[in-house]
């Protein structure tokens, strides 16, 4: 019998940075052009500057929005009204209007937009997902990611607009294999209209008064970045908290707690970045005598499974403790494959505009909490 050949997704990439060349692999960098050519064989004809050009062309199915955060909205949108099918890397936006900007130009065009928040993709924690959710009482939640090391860059103006480059993973993706380069080659014309797209998004969602101190947009900035994958999983794993009962951060703002209230227990939520080079991360809920865990690594090293931990005592009183550890595949990939599902078979996405819009709502809890509006 002949085999069956399955459908091809031809995929535009816009955006060629680490992330896109340790793990999805064009830019306002022209430097990176001839690295994305050389390193993955891309002919000229297929490298574009302009991202119009990119998701225009009749050989495109997929746009990959790899870009600075605040450009995501209106290279999604713009990918939608061409017709094209969307991955955005997250947070997908940082401001409801833009949420709602996405959300509308998928319904007009009637295409997929996926929000890539790969971690809630991996086998173990959807394995995670069914004891959870048929546990018959919760006791406690935890929720972490503490990573590093860190160095911390943002460019600031008189108006306080902050773009936050929080290159935290520096530590694994130079042992990763993949030897990503970066640039810096950005004209004074790309470099203003970022940190005013950066000053348009903290005023807001932040409101003038927050937005003028740095400190609070960091923080917020700190949450749309490397928290936004736990409270999407936190989310998903135990729906979303009634409210945050209280948080706080260190002087020097690397470090969150929050503590969020749900029906009849708590979830506390920690997230940071030190000098130590260890990736920190993992999901742990309490209840019916038992203790789920789910643990990340990094994905920047291919093959680090993602494990599940279940701990008991039986019968006896004896204490047992299964590591579940599904596959070794990676999430990207495990992600990469729910889409293509979607776009071919017509699955359900998990991860839409609308999903990722409600961790929005998660943001301004604990921004409330740790700066509440004078007066």
């Amino acid at each position: 019998m002949p085999q069956s050949i399955q459908r091809i997704i031809r995929v535009g990439v816009i955006g060629a940075g680490e992330v896109a060349q340790t793990i999805h692999a064009t830019t306002h960098s022209s430097a990176a052009i001839p690295q994305i050519q050389a390193k993955f064989g891309v002919s000229s004809d297929d490298l574009h500057e302009n991202s119009l050009d990119l998701v225009k062309r009749d050989d495109v199915d997929l746009v990959v929005v790899l870009s600075g955060d605040e450009y995501h909205a209106p290279l999604a949108i713009q990918a939608a009204n061409a017709g094209k099918h969307v991955l955005i890397e997250k947070p997908m936006v940082l401001t409801d209007e833009d949420a709602d900007s996405v959300i509308a130009a998928q319904k007009q065009n009637n295409v997929i937009i996926f929000v890539g928040y790969m971690r809630r993709y991996a086998p173990a924690f959807l394995e995670a997902v069914k004891i959870v959710h048929n546990m018959n009482k919760i006791q406690y939640a935890r929720v972490r990611d503490i990573i590093g090391p860190v160095s911390v860059v943002f460019y600031m103006r008189e108006e306080l607009a902050l773009i936050l480059c929080l290159d935290q993973n520096k530590f694994f993706i130079d042992q990763s294999g993949t030897f990503p380069e970066r640039f810096d080659d950005f004209s004074q014309e790309f470099s203003a209209d970022r940190v005013g797209r950066a000053q348009t998004i903290s005023n807001t969602a932040l409101g003038a008064q927050r937005a003028k101190d740095s400190d609070k947009v960091f923080t917020y900035r700190l949450l749309g970045g490397l928290g936004s994958h736990d409270l999407s999983a936190m989310r998903e794993l135990l729906g979303p908290p009634k409210r945050c009962i209280g948080a706080g951060r260190s002087t020097d703002g690397m470090f969150i707690t929050a503590l969020f209230e749900y029906d009849g227990f708590m979830t506390t939520y920690e997230t940071g970045i030190d000098a130590v080079g260890k990736f920190d991360a993992h999901l742990e809920v309490y209840g019916d005598g038992k203790r789920v865990k789910v643990t990340y690594d990094t994905p920047f090293v291919k093959g680090l499974p993602i494990t599940l931990t279940v701990s008991e005592n039986d019968p006896n009183g004896h204490y047992h403790e299964r590591i579940i550890r599904p596959t070794y595949q990676d999430t990207y990939t495990c992600q990469y494959e729910a889409l293509y599902d979607s776009i071919v078979n017509g699955s359900t996405v998990k991860t839409t505009p609308e999903d990722a819009k409600e961790d929005l709502k998660i943001f301004k809890k604990v921004i409330d909490a740790l700066y509440p509006l004078e007066g």
